[in-house]
């Protein structure tokens, strides 16, 4: 270890803009609620050596560690250099140094608790969430419009990612043939409505999840008040209507829209962003003739398939409450028969009546969206 380089609180102050060194914390995952430096990745001291690979490839690139006052960190530093790194060194005073500086910190906890910092811990550890996004994501609230195929999965992962705030909207009650692909529902919980059923299971998953159950169908006369309490919609609908009317009512509002749909052996994901660019009308101008587009109900669908589309949804979703890029733009299309992913580009229609050029989305209106698509 007496070879191991140290480096000082200010030299690491001052060379932290550049990002030409890899900052890692080493610290366990309990001791990260004080927070940590700017831009540091948190790789407790155990899983140093199996994840250093991911976080730092190039072995030439500078790293600095630092745990909550140093020896630690001089110990991770030597082991990494028999691993090949050239270019290591130990913050000398460790992280309790840097905060007695009055030096900047990111991700102080503000509220977690230290169940949720375990349960969630695996966030923690990303950089893309860290203990910032895990507190967004308990502050969100995603609606879920369909508590069936589509929604059981996303429903369960968003519960299970520690969103907030989660909506239910289903009119219907669990059926013995739901429960092929509807995960989220159970054999005695027959005839009971989707919403409570989703909800007892949901709660039961992650007592952080407020579920707010709406046992209603969304028309034109209650979606606007439904949608505007929530961040991001994840469209699980089974009809045509349904999807029409989520689109008119997401551009009024400015809120983005998870989409997705399964037929068969088949599933289509897009997201609908809160600008409109493009928007479902550019996707589908218009529904398609009754009967063109059987149900499942009508025509099948293997169980897995909502299965995995609605983990993407539930991904998308994430992505969104973070911050981060998206599939917008985007169709991405499952074939499960040839395990194969096709994607097209989609673009806005300048024509568009909802997300065209010179639209006031203020003033979509609503119409009978049952009588739109012809019963279909």
């Amino acid at each position: 270890m007496s070879s191991v380089r140290e480096t000082s609180i200010e030299e690491l102050a001052a060379a932290l803009p550049s990002a030409a060194a890899v900052v890692i914390d080493v610290r366990e995952l309990h001791e990260l609620g004080g927070g940590r430096i700017p831009g540091a990745l948190a790789i407790p001291r155990g899983e140093l050596e199996a994840r250093i690979t991911a976080a730092a490839p190039d072995r030439a690139r500078p790293i600095v560690l630092y745990c909550a006052s140093g020896p630690r960190s001089l110990r991770a530093a030597a082991t990494l250099e028999t691993l090949g790194y050239h270019d290591v060194c130990s913050l000398r005073g460790g992280f309790k140094a840097w905060t007695k500086a009055n030096l900047p910190i990111d991700g102080v906890s503000g509220g977690l608790t230290a169940a949720q910092r375990d349960r969630y811990s695996r966030h923690i550890l990303l950089p893309e969430v860290g203990e910032d996004g895990q507190r967004k994501l308990l502050a969100s609230k995603v609606l879920c419009v369909g508590a069936g195929g589509l929604g059981s999965p996303a429903s369960l992962y968003l519960a299970a990612a520690g969103v907030g705030t989660l909506g239910l909207v289903d009119d219907d009650v669990v059926d013995a043939s739901n429960l092929q692909r509807q995960v989220v529902h159970a054999t005695d919980r027959l005839g009971v409505p989707k919403v409570e059923s989703a909800a007892r299971t949901l709660t039961g998953l992650n007592p952080d999840v407020t579920v707010v159950p709406h046992k209603t169908r969304l028309t034109s006369e209650n979606a606007l008040e439904i949608v505007a309490r929530y961040d991001v919609v994840v469209d699980g609908a089974d009809n045509f209507a349904t999807r029409y009317l989520l689109n008119d009512v997401a551009l009024r509002l400015d809120k983005p829209i998870v989409h997705a749909s399964v037929f068969r052996f088949e599933g289509q994901l897009t997201v609908f962003p809160a600008d409109g660019a493009p928007c479902y009308r550019c996707l589908f101008p218009e529904p398609p003739p009754p009967g063109a587009a059987p149900s499942c109900q009508e025509a099948g669908v293997l169980g897995v398939l909502p299965g995995v589309l609605g983990v993407l949804q539930a991904t998308e979703a994430l992505k969104l409450l973070l911050g981060m890029p998206t599939i917008a733009g985007r169709l991405l299309i499952w074939d499960a028969t040839r395990s194969r992913f096709r994607e097209l580009m989609l673009r806005r229609d300048p024509k568009c009546p909802t997300c065209g050029e010179g639209v006031d989305r203020a003033a979509i209106p609503l119409v009978d969206y049952v009588a739109f698509c012809g019963g279909a």
